[in-house]
């Protein structure tokens, strides 16, 4: 099951490949019942999900019908965990590929289009521009190719809206807006709680 890993990173550790999700993932969420993250959403594999519940890390609060069974008792698979300690939020967001698509809602900040994305220096590296949140967005593959090294004027293109270094607050907004391919419905109290009712 689990290594032997700090309790921050047991506590904050994702599995992000999909595979080892396929069969009865866990939302793992934090002390106050918010998940501890959107994007990746922060889910376990059932098993890391039950070896908590043993070690007495977090509560169940959700199950799914299904049942694992061990030598001496059968336990319901946990579809939603709480953890007993509250987790810090982290306030400093990566400066990953990922992270900028996201910020960019994985659109083209030249024409809007999606998919087929790569990145785009504003200010090419060639006149002085740096690889930073300030100065690199997501663009399509054909707006790349027309900006070339040219600045923004040279090359006609216009931005849909400036770069800017996102707050951790304004990543977990935007994941919120890409929910994953699987969402149980034992899930949703806990993943919209906090989103304003409609009238």
């Amino acid at each position: 099951m689990l290594d032997r890993v700090h309790d921050d990173e047991f506590r904050t550790s994702f599995v992000r490949e999909p595979s080892a999700l396929r069969h009865f993932p866990a939302l793992v969420l934090n002390a106050d019942f918010r998940p501890l993250s959107y994007y990746p959403l922060s889910l376990w594999p059932w098993q890391e999900a039950i070896k908590a519940a043993v070690l007495d890390r977090v509560t169940i609060v959700a199950e799914y019908d299904q049942v694992v069974r061990s030598q001496r008792a059968a336990i319901r698979i946990p579809s939603v965990v709480v953890l007993k300690d509250y987790v810090k939020p982290q306030k400093r967001v990566a400066f990953t590929r990922f992270n900028l698509f996201l910020r960019d809602e994985f659109c083209c900040q030249y024409c809007g289009s999606k998919g087929d994305l790569t990145f785009d220096h504003v200010v090419p590296r060639s006149r002085g521009g740096v690889t930073s949140w300030d100065n690199v967005v997501a663009a399509c593959s054909p707006c790349n190719l027309r900006k070339a090294n040219r600045s923004l004027k040279q090359s006609g293109l216009s931005l849909r809206r400036p770069p800017h270094q996102p707050s951790a607050e304004e990543m977990q907004r935007a994941g919120r807006r890409f929910p994953p391919n699987y969402l149980h419905q034992s899930w949703a109290d806990f993943l919209y709680w906090d989103a304003e009712l409609e009238a």
